[in-house]
């Protein structure tokens, strides 16, 4: 096969092509800090880049999902304690009153003290969060409680309200009033009915069924804010949980994109001595040309 000097030149411009694009593949690199800077670069790099950002995404959305299950669970808690002190607040008057004479006077400050913790529960029972109803089931645009002055009526549902917190677990983070509170506004309603009863007026009430079904709603209020403290202390075991498959993602992502700057530098130099020996040689192949012997 016979060699010309087109054939050698195009060679030697074709290595030194090569050596500029393996240049500037490693001064790119230093740049950008990363190994890859398209999927063509190198595809299983690319394809593994995908997936450990497609967890660390996943892990991200959980966490901010679990922020949203503290703001109901802290919220619910919140309402809980206050609803419990009110019932409670409710007992002891109950409990006093039936203990002893009422005068008309008596009954007037009772049933007034009365009618401001029923105004208040009411108040409770329809909690808003950011616009939302947290007691009325998935109905959170609906009010659950509603209060014609002589009826309580429950608005809204049933339905749980689950968020997900990690791949297939999800979390219940509602709590219905009519559970929790109509039960109790009812009895509160009628307690006013008893005090104010006209036929009662000189004889003191029977109290006793209602201190009762007071501490029945209060054991209630306290059942259900010990479940919402359960599920409170499982979001922050599955958050240390989340913390950790962060750290592991956002190491997978790492060690899978990120260059070793020492090696990135030590095969640049190397390629800067690779690509000063391939000038030196293209420039003694160029050179020897019929001119030069002529001269």
């Amino acid at each position: 096969m016979r060699i010309t000097q087109t054939m050698l030149s195009n060679n030697m411009l074709r290595n030194l092509n090569n050596s500029y694009e393996r240049l500037g593949k490693y001064q790119e690199q230093l740049y950008t800090q990363k190994k890859i800077t398209r999927p063509s670069d190198d595809p299983v790099i690319a394809v593994k880049g995908m997936q450990n950002r497609t967890s660390l995404i996943e892990v991200e959305q959980h966490e901010r999902n679990l922020s949203n299950v503290y703001n109901w669970l802290e919220n619910s808690e919140d309402s809980l304690e206050k609803a419990g002190d009110v019932i409670h607040r409710v007992s002891e008057l109950v409990t006093q009153a039936n203990n002893g004479s009422l005068t008309n006077d008596d009954r007037q400050k009772l049933e007034t003290e009365i009618e401001q913790l029923k105004e208040q529960l009411i108040s409770i029972a329809n909690t808003q969060v950011s616009g939302k109803y947290i007691f009325s089931g998935s109905s959170t645009n609906e009010k659950p409680v509603n209060y014609d002055g002589a009826n309580f009526t429950y608005n809204g549902n049933q339905d749980k309200i689950e968020i997900e917190v990690s791949k297939g677990v999800q979390l219940q983070v509602n709590q219905t009033a009519d559970n929790l509170f109509v039960g109790a506004l009812k009895d509160l309603h009628d307690l006013q009915s008893e005090i104010n009863d006209p036929s009662l007026r000189d004889n003191d009430p029977d109290l006793s069924g209602f201190i009762e079904g007071f501490q029945n709603h209060l054991n209630t209020i306290t059942a259900a804010r010990s479940k919402i403290g359960a599920v409170t202390n499982r979001a922050e075991l599955i958050e240390s949980r989340l913390g950790s498959q962060k750290v592991i993602a956002t190491k997978m992502i790492s060690e899978n994109e990120d260059i070793d700057v020492e090696e990135v530098i030590m095969n640049l130099k190397t390629q800067e001595s690779i690509h000063r020996a391939t000038l030196s040689v293209g420039s003694s192949i160029i050179q020897p040309t019929l001119v030069d012997f002529i001269r």
